[in-house]
């Protein structure tokens, strides 16, 4: 990553990110808002994708996908496209749109509603990770702390990282991180 993309980092991005702490498999955490590239680098050769700046952003992405045009629309709605065109690294796990559609009825045109922007954010916060990890690095990982400031669990079923319960379809780099696509909605613990 360039170091001018670097500087570029909003407050807004900057405050989603602090303080998450992702812990591996051998329960050490792992600070989240400290580059990771050397240590993950040097173990796995793989684990944390770089980019030569021509690659599409998140955003980008998920709006150029004809499956995430629910993800676009929540992001849009909760105010949150700035996050995702930020320096990151980031990683956002990407419900497709059967994803949504698997939830019940009328949750989706409930969360879309102005009065809602708040929870939708948590929600789509709580699919964003700082870092830039594979699909085979995250198998390393016992959670993951995300964006709304809560962890993500990580299992590993048959050597295949599942994340909060969802399976990763595909993943997809991007120029300031990368898009795992998911199978399913992530919704936060309530407290």
């Amino acid at each position: 990553m360039k170091p001018i993309k670097k500087l570029m980092l909003s407050a807004f991005c900057l405050s989603l990110f602090l303080g998450c702490k992702n812990e591996n498999a051998e329960g050490t955490s792992v600070e989240a808002d400290k580059p990771a590239a050397t240590e993950t680098t040097e173990r796995t050769g793989q684990a944390f994708i770089e980019d030569d700046g021509s690659t599409p952003n998140v955003l980008q992405i998920a709006i150029g996908s004809p499956d995430h045009t629910t993800l676009v629309a929540a992001v849009q709605a909760a105010q949150l496209e700035n996050a995702l065109v930020n320096a990151g690294p980031l990683m956002v796990f990407a419900p497709t749109n059967e994803a949504f559609a698997a939830l019940p009825a009328g949750t989706v045109e409930d969360l879309l509603k102005p009065e809602n922007k708040d929870a939708l954010a948590n929600i789509l916060k709580y699919h964003v990770t700082p870092g830039n990890y594979s699909k085979e690095f995250l198998t390393k990982f016992k959670k993951l702390g995300q964006a709304n400031n809560q962890s993500l669990t990580v299992e590993v079923i048959d050597g295949e990282p599942m994340i909060g319960g969802a399976k990763i379809l595909a993943s997809i780099p991007a120029g300031n991180g990368i898009v795992h696509v998911i199978d399913k909605v992530l919704l936060p613990p309530t407290e």
